[in-house]
């Protein structure tokens, strides 16, 4: 694969200049900064890229989405020159710098937080040097005495302050001391050794050197990975403003939907681009899917048409040559593919056993924790029927305590848990200590469902993505995300009316995600759970419970809702709500704004529901009407219709087919005027 780089951009409009680590722009917004053409690249036999085009240019916030094994991190490498590809060249301007987030970049272990992001700084430091040494020279008495040699050292003074002032040399060591704080290195950095951090930590001090650098294309691969709610709002807020184009992959949608413009999608080795953010990708990616299989079906009607014109008409003298012209342009017609849908996607809902009564669940002064170690006190809060809270709070508060502890895998320290009427509990351990390392997938849902037969178990597995052999894997020998699809398998044919989920969407890819959300979405219970992942919170949460240092308290919206009232709460000085050890208040005591939107999220949910069934009629409409044509057309079959038992039965498909179309146009009729 070829590399190329220029005097000048790609496109020739004007070039970038850098000063220091600050980089300044000259001529139109646009100017392409980075160009891949073509690009290729095989594992062995294997291809994983294949023709891959796209541009950077300046201002771009690009998401690059796609399943897991798609080639996407490959695919960076590639474009940041740490992996070169088998085909295809990447153009830049040698001007432009690329910086590429490596999660096992060479950080210097003898290092100080503090010198190891210094160390972006060198040019800076130099100059620094250069400077004091040039004051040191004019204050020295033989050059005051030669004029000549001062009016040197001066002007040689101003230029190079001027660059140093420019390059910013007043304000990198403020720069160090606001990422470090933002990526939450609160210790004193000059004390701390790189060597004493985590994997996680030293992840995220990759990231701040490379956002201190500010290449001019800042290339990120699962860059939130590793940190908690607060760091990820700021780095949100940090990439908002910054100079450079962004390209990142990230499983954290909340933050593609603040951060990008646009979305490449890489399916099959090649790229589709969605102008928008990653709510608008998924919007049009299925508006484009439907309009491609509605033409795909147009096109195969059409192929039917004709083949039946051809059939009836190839062997009359009279228009024998009709149909051998048909036969012709049928023959020449390109054939389209049928769409791909979104691909090989789990497919699953949950049910409920029964109705669980109206009060869920009631907590009482909870203290919980292991032993004698308590972990979090003063709990109090109540669920209803159909609610679905989101408990969010720091790592270490004791979130997965709680819900072990609400799941009855712990017992409580002190306080009521009260279970109401009728619930079951369904239990979603995002450690999986409920999955059997020393069984087989098979094995593991069949051994707590004896009763359903061997294809039931198998049809279920089929659905997430469990087919042929690989029902006889070993539980121990599952990746993350395979285990994650078990346990929820296990969950869904328990059937539980109460589910308390513990990180759901940990390792599910985002397709996997968004089939996870719209079946718990029209799922008839009650759910408590616990997740980072910010999307997932504001799409499923009717409330938020906060679990944090000062006690327990509740919003009642979802994640959108709760980041307005903290900031609120900030600009007043105060919290609005009740603090440490209060519930949420009932419904008669004045909180109107909350209860305004708790019924407007209800009524957005099941406005959700009313679309999706508008959508599986319209879907199940189609299949019948074209099993209707094709019914109508064996009746044209001499052989068919010169039988009356085979033609009697023909007609009662007919007519069973058509009085199913009746009864769905009906209830699409109710759903499209609700009001009725």
């Amino acid at each position: 694969m070829e590399q190329r780089t220029g005097n000048g951009p790609a496109d020739g409009t004007k070039k970038a200049r850098r000063k220091g680590n600050r980089i300044e722009r000259l001529g139109v917004n646009g100017m392409i900064l980075l160009q891949a053409n073509h690009i290729a690249k095989y594992f062995g036999a294997e291809q994983i890229l294949t023709d891959v085009k796209l541009e950077i240019q300046t201002g771009d916030r690009i998401a690059l989405v796609g399943r897991n094994g798609a080639g996407k991190s490959t695919l960076l490498k590639i474009l940041a020159g740490q992996l070169s590809g088998d085909g295809g060249e990447i153009i830049k301007p040698k001007e432009t710098a690329v910086g590429y987030l490596d999660q096992h970049a060479g950080l210097n272990p003898d290092a100080t937080l503090w010198e190891e992001m210094l160390s972006v700084f060198k040019h800076l430091q130099i100059m620094e040097k250069k400077l004091r040494e040039l004051e040191r020279q004019m204050a020295d008495e033989k050059v005051l005495a030669d004029g000549k040699s001062y009016e040197k050292v001066m002007a040689e003074y101003d230029r190079l302050h001027h660059a140093f002032q420019e390059a910013g040399g007043y304000q990198y060591e403020a720069e160090i001391r606001s990422i470090l704080h933002g990526l939450k290195f609160r210790d004193d950095p000059k004390r701390v050794k790189v060597a004493t951090l985590s994997g996680g930590q030293k992840t995220r001090l990759a990231m701040g050197k490379l956002l201190l650098a500010k290449p001019d294309v800042l290339i990120l691969d699962e860059p939130t990975n590793h940190l908690d709610m607060e760091t990820l709002t700021w780095l949100e807020q940090y990439l908002q403003t910054y100079p450079g184009a962004i390209l990142v992959v990230s499983h954290d949608r909340y933050f593609l939907d603040k951060i990008v413009n646009q979305v490449l999608e890489l399916a099959d080795g090649r790229l589709t681009k969605y102008i928008g953010n990653y709510s608008q990708y998924v919007i049009q990616r299925q508006e484009n899917y439907e309009r491609a299989l509605k033409r795909y079906e147009q096109q195969q009607e059409q192929i039917e048409r004709m083949k039946d014109f051809i059939q009836r008409n190839i062997a009359r003298s009279s228009t024998t040559r009709r149909a051998q012209s048909r036969k012709k342009a049928l023959e020449k017609m390109p054939r389209m593919e049928r769409p791909k849908d979104a691909g090989k996607t789990a497919r699953f809902s949950f049910d409920i056993n029964r109705q669980s009564g109206n009060e869920v669940l009631t907590v009482k002064n909870l203290q919980i924790g292991y032993g004698e170690r308590t972990v979090a006190e003063g709990i109090r809060f109540r669920l209803t029927r159909g609610e679905s809270a989101a408990i969010i709070g720091p790592n270490g508060i004791g979130k997965s305590t709680l819900l072990k502890t609400i799941a009855g895998k712990l017992a409580p320290l002190k306080g009521e848990i009260l279970l109401g009427t009728n619930v079951e509990i369904g239990y979603y351990d995002q450690e999986q200590t409920e999955l059997h390392s020393n069984k087989d997938v098979l094995h593991e849902l069949w051994d707590e469902n004896p009763f359903m037969k061997e294809k039931e178990i198998r049809t279920v597995l089929g659905n997430f993505l469990f087919s042929g052999d690989d029902v006889f894997k070993p539980v121990a020998a599952l990746s993350g995300g395979e285990k994650a699809r078990l346990a929820l398998a296990k969950l869904m044919l328990k059937k539980a009316n109460f589910l308390v989920l513990d990180e759901p969407t940990n390792h599910l890819d985002l397709e996997s995600k968004e089939v996870l959300e719209n079946a718990l979405m029209d799922f008839p219970g009650t759910i408590l759970f616990v997740s980072h992942d910010r999307y997932f919170i504001n799409r499923m949460a009717t409330k938020i419970f906060e679990l944090s240092e000062t006690g327990f308290r509740e919003y009642l919206g979802d994640y959108d809702y709760y980041l307005m009232k903290k900031e609120e709460e900030a600009r007043s000085g105060q919290p609005e709500a009740p603090d440490k050890g209060k519930g949420a208040p009932s419904r008669g005591e004045g909180r109107i704004p909350e209860k305004d939107y708790f019924m407007e999220k209800e009524a957005k949910k099941l406005e959700r529901k009313r679309i999706r069934r508008i959508e599986e009629i319209q879907k199940r409409i189609e299949e019948l009407e074209r099993e209707i044509a094709e019914k109508e057309r064996q009746l044209l079959d001499p052989e068919i219709y010169n039988d009356p038992k085979k033609s009697a039965e023909i007609l009662n498909g007919i007519d069973s087919a058509k009085k199913q179309v009746d009864r769905y146009l009906d209830e699409w009729e109710k759903l499209e005027d609700p009001a009725d």
